[in-house]
């Protein structure tokens, strides 16, 4: 939508002279949009003033810079650019009167997302946000991209510290909330699981009182939630009074079928996607879709229609060998769960590849050697583990008597040790936090990811 330039400057607070317009906003300067308007963003390792010159005669009409930077390109002057990038964003999402819903939680974000877009999918035309553009940052870059045509929005929403969550709430101001669950992730830096419950709960700042906020109520922390002031909806696998609940569920090697019960109607769902923590995600996108008014049968066939984003639990089967690819980010509860798809997936040999769990803080030690234990119960047959910490693992499986543990510490030689001891018929996982960048070892050893 087109926006002046003077109208923008009002929004955020700061001040022009030019009457132009623009269309769109970026932040890239490696990524010029046409018609666009450049926020100059400036980040540890680099300042975004120091490529506004560079935009003349690109397509780009304009940029955002601050107040003290000198140019004579067409621009707003600012305080802070990051702090007028979410000011502008907040502006431009109040322009839409549509369903928005805003997704959080500790674990299971992006795959729930992924599902509430499938499903709604089917009734609205529907924004999402793409790889990892859900921060302070990310957020406002997604929320750009609406335009007239999109009749509702599904954001993930990623905070690592205290404070993030009261930030994007307030630009994004969800018409529906969804907490996945409240697990260990960035429990280093939010302190405790009570901190992170306290950090995700400030989504309902920006959400009308009376909105609805969806919960999984299996969760620990999260059955004993009071929000008077909300709606609360609850989704649960163990806990059959929740609104949105599985019945019965039946694992396949790839794919996950249940019942659900939704509001009283019951209807059979398939889940392209292992492991019964994709239950949870399917069960949140039924609720939100009731909300939405989309029909259940559209819904579950949105959901069926699911395709895994990035390198979640992304599994290729080539030269009989089977790779389960899951390693855009990791914490104990994701890392069990995926080696509960590991242990259902069908082979010769279950094979483990994990790497350190990372922003575990005090917490570390244990997670890791839960893991291991895990690994054990769940009869990993051979295990690699990278990194320092994820030694913990690899000393707790030992103990817990996976036969064959190897662990190391740089990518070169873990790559080389799995080249050299995989054959036909094994089924490997793959899972590290993202700073591991486990997909390095993957492309070593297949040459892809």
């Amino acid at each position: 939508m087109k926006m002046t330039f003077k109208t923008a400057a009002a929004a955020v607070g700061g001040y022009t002279n030019y009457d132009g317009e623009f269309t769109t906003v970026f932040s890239d300067s490696r990524d010029i949009k046409a018609g666009g308007i450049f926020i100059a963003l400036k980040g540890p390792n680099f300042d975004g003033h120091d490529f506004v010159s560079s935009l003349k005669g690109t397509g780009a009409v304009g940029a955002i810079v601050k107040n003290t930077f000198k140019t004579d390109f067409p621009a707003i002057y600012v305080e802070d650019t990051h702090e007028a990038m979410r000011k502008l964003a907040a502006y431009y999402r109040n322009q839409f009167d549509i369903p928005v819903i805003g997704v959080t939680g500790s674990v299971g974000k992006t795959t729930t997302k992924e599902m509430i877009y499938y499903a709604i999918s089917t009734k609205y035309n529907t924004l999402k946000n793409v790889g990892n553009l859900n921060n302070t940052i990310g957020l406002p870059s997604t929320l750009f991209n609406l335009n007239e045509n999109y009749e509702a929005a599904v954001l993930e929403m990623a905070t690592s510290i205290h404070g993030e969550m009261k930030i994007l709430t307030e630009i994004l101001r969800p018409t529906i909330g969804v907490i996945t669950a409240i697990g260990t992730a960035h429990i280093e830096t939010l302190g405790s699981r009570e901190g992170i419950l306290k950090e995700k709960l400030e989504i309902t700042k920006g959400m009308k009182p009376g909105s609805p906020l969806v919960i999984n109520i299996d969760n620990d922390i999260l059955q004993n939630v009071d929000l008077p002031d909300y709606k609360v909806v609850t989704f649960g696998i163990a806990n059959k009074t929740a609104d949105v609940h599985a019945v019965s569920m039946e694992a396949a090697a790839d794919s996950t079928t249940f019942v659900v019960n939704a509001f009283g109607k019951t209807a059979e769902v398939f889940v392209p996607a292992a492991g019964y923590h994709n239950v949870y995600n399917a069960l949140t996108a039924i609720a939100v879709s009731h909300l939405l008014g989309v029909d259940l049968a559209d819904s579950i066939k949105g959901i069926a229609n699911y395709v895994p984003a990035g390198m979640r639990q992304k599994v290729v089967k080539k030269d009989g060998i089977t790779r389960i690819i899951d390693c855009y980010n990791s914490s104990p509860e994701a890392c069990s769960a995926a080696l509960t798809v590991l242990r259902g997936m069908q082979g010769e040999r279950k094979i483990a590849v994990l790497g350190d769990m990372l922003e575990l803080g005090s917490f570390s030690a244990q997670s890791h050697a839960d893991v291991g234990y895990y690994a054990a119960s769940n009869e990993v047959d051979l295990l690699f583990t990278y990194g320092e910490e994820a030694l913990g693992i690899a000393q707790a499986a030992k103990r817990g008597g996976v036969p064959d543990v190897r662990s190391f510490k740089d990518s070169d030689s873990l790559s080389k040790a799995i080249k050299k001891e995989i054959r036909e018929g094994d089924v490997l996982l793959f899972k590290a936090s993202r700073g591991m960048k486990m997909e390095t070892v993957i492309e070593k050893v297949f040459g892809e990811v």
